[in-house]
């Protein structure tokens, strides 16, 4: 009970100072809109992604939801926890009760919840200025699944925000988040790529978490294939971070 309670006053704690951040506040909700509205430009709704059934806005209105999820999730965590680290900080919560894994969740989930303003806002602009129409089912499906999808992602920015040092862990979160975006086809659809680097792609979570909300898009249900690999990379990514925060505990 008393370890549900530290774990729940952690989550309060980040959603608090993440709000209270306007830097993070910008990239994170206003920043996947304005990119949306740069890449789209023109397009209308006649104008087709490729290979993909779904028109121009409406493909990247989910790829820019995805990457506004991923930026608050991901580059969040990972450089919070590395200062904190830094600082002393993460020393003093291993004085309370708050087991590894109480630590890891609070940190995912409180990044989860913070990423939804972030989606929502995407959408917002979709549909007034791109003018793209969805069933009311669909837009709740879609807030749901890619907000839960960066759960996943949540995770990662905590492991690497206990692998990396301080001075190391920007370069290290810069090159998997583009990395992840540029390759998982957040920002140009995947089925442009060459057909190699489109069979290494279908395989990354980038590509499974926006293949999620194309589905919901097309009125189908997320394929399998997708759901389980988000769940296998969050399984792995929350395993690597609370390994890390136990090896961490050690060297303390």
């Amino acid at each position: 009970m008393l370890n549900t309670l530290t774990s729940w006053a952690l989550v309060r704690l980040e959603i608090i100072r993440a709000l209270r951040n306007r830097k993070f506040l910008f990239f994170s909700v206003l920043y996947p809109s304005l990119l949306f509205l740069i890449i789209v430009g023109g397009q209308g709704g006649t104008d087709r992604a490729p290979g993909s059934g779904l028109s121009v806005p409406a493909f990247m209105m989910v790829s820019m939801a995805s990457f506004g999820a991923l930026t608050a999730v991901l580059m969040g965590n990972s450089e919070r926890i590395a200062k904190e680290r830094e600082s002393g900080w993460v020393r003093q919560l291993r004085l309370t009760t708050l087991p590894g894994r109480g630590y890891v969740l609070a940190k995912t989930a409180s990044a989860a919840v913070v990423s939804l303003p972030s989606i929502v806002v995407v959408f917002v602009v979709a549909a007034v200025f791109k003018d793209v129409r969805l069933d009311a089912w669909q837009w709740l499906a879609l807030t749901a699944g890619i907000w839960a999808g960066s759960l996943c992602f949540a995770a990662l920015g905590v492991a690497i925000g206990y692998l990396a040092s301080g001075d190391a862990v920007r370069p290290i979160t810069m090159i998997v988040y583009f990395g992840l975006s540029l390759l998982g086809g957040l920002w140009m659809p995947a089925t442009t790529f060459p057909r190699w680097l489109g069979d290494v792609a279908s395989w990354l979570p980038t590509h499974a978490y926006a293949a999620l909300g194309q589905a919901i898009e097309l009125g189908d249900a997320p394929h399998a294939k997708d759901v389980t690999l988000l769940v296998a990379y969050f399984l792995l990514f929350a395993g690597g971070a609370a390994w890390l925060y136990r090896k961490d505990t050690l060297k303390a």
